[in-house]
């Protein structure tokens, strides 16, 4: 069979080259499946914002303090609690669930989520030496959760180059759970040492929360994912290819090794910024993606989008549940996500199953 040579410098048949162009081709517009593909997505896409709207909605509307409805714009428990409050909470999930479409893609892993890669770990290190060390100010714990994740996220990245120049995706999970055990080890025994103001106040942050949640905890959120955000959009069409494999994806003309190395990064800081602000949240980044592509297929320029406005969805309206189910008293959110999480995600694996 004739052969050429492909980008990557490996031999290529001919028609492999032509099946992957012929698959990724874009449909006829007369076809009758590619003029009622964008029409369904349209509807999806107003369902998908009525429940971002009606969620936040709620978000504002329930809470431990009755407010009358006449009273509430008026109410500094709207402006100043509520609402900032119902802000965050959407921010967090958006950023988890993007981060867990970009991790699983670049690990081509459904089991990788943003904390199996070892953040969640640093950033528990992080926010327990600053409670054990008693450092002062507000922003003393969310730093030293962003620098403890930053710093788990440095190791594991140059833990995934061992043996060559290139990002290894099965060294960085490796390497990731071997980080997280170690950063989790050394913030047990922090723990285990600290006295009982201490060792609520770590446990209430190793499990998530919003009750700290402050217009400017949204502020610093906006101001560090967006760029993260913008990059991993940008790299929705290269991720296409990189599901094919990594010689294909060359062939095609995706530079996998910076492919590799931004969408880490981005990952990470995203997820790095989420922690920062709202503690330990698990679950919103591995079954986030897994709903998206059950709804919407698995090309990233929908699944990025969809999976920012359902992580919102899915994390505001836990924080809601975490705030009334038991009010006055409020639980962690991450024990009301990982109650909601793992039913989810065993539907979703009998749903594999059958399939």
């Amino acid at each position: 069979m004739a052969r050429r040579t492909g980008c990557a410098g490996a031999a290529v048949p001919l028609s492999f080259g032509t099946a992957l162009r012929a698959a990724w081709a874009p449909r006829r517009a007369s076809h009758p499946r590619a003029s009622a593909a964008p029409r369904r997505h349209a509807v999806k896409y107003v369902l998908l914002g009525a429940a971002a709207v009606t969620t936040l909605a709620a978000a504002l509307l329930l809470g431990p303090a009755n407010v009358p409805l006449g009273d509430l714009l008026g109410s500094p428990i709207l402006w100043q609690l509520r609402l900032p409050r119902a802000v965050l909470a959407f921010l967090v999930g958006g950023a988890l669930g993007v981060s867990g479409v970009g991790l699983q893609a670049l690990v081509r892993n459904p089991l990788a989520d943003p904390f199996l890669l070892g953040l969640s770990g640093g950033a528990g290190l992080g926010a327990v030496v600053a409670i054990a060390l008693h450092l002062p100010g507000p922003w003393a714990l969310p730093l030293a959760a962003f620098v403890g994740a930053v710093g788990a996220m440095a190791l594991v990245y140059r833990l995934g180059l061992i043996g060559g120049a290139e990002l290894d995706a099965r060294i960085l999970l490796l390497g990731g759970v071997a980080v997280g055990a170690f950063a989790a080890a050394i913030t047990t025994a922090l723990v285990s040492l600290a006295e009982a103001t201490e060792l609520r106040n770590a446990f209430l942050w190793l499990w998530g929360g919003f009750s700290g949640a402050s217009w400017t905890t949204v502020l610093v959120i906006l101001v560090y994912a967006p760029l993260p955000l913008v990059v991993l959009a940008a790299a929705a069409r290269p991720l296409d290819l990189l599901a094919l494999g990594e010689e294909p994806a060359q062939y095609l003309g995706a530079d996998v090794r910076r492919l590799k190395q931004l969408v880490y990064l981005s990952a990470s800081l995203l997820t790095a910024a989420a922690v920062a602000v709202a503690g330990v949240i698990g679950f919103v980044g591995l079954i986030v993606p897994h709903v998206c592509r059950l709804l919407w297929g698995r090309l990233h320029h929908t699944l990025f989008p969809t999976a920012f406005l359902t992580g919102g969805i899915l994390l505001a309206a836990a924080d809601t549940l975490a705030r009334t189910v038991v009010a006055p008293r409020e639980l962690p959110v991450g024990i009301v996500t990982a109650l909601l999480g793992v039913p989810l995600f065993a539907f979703l694996l009998r749903r594999w199953t059958v399939t």
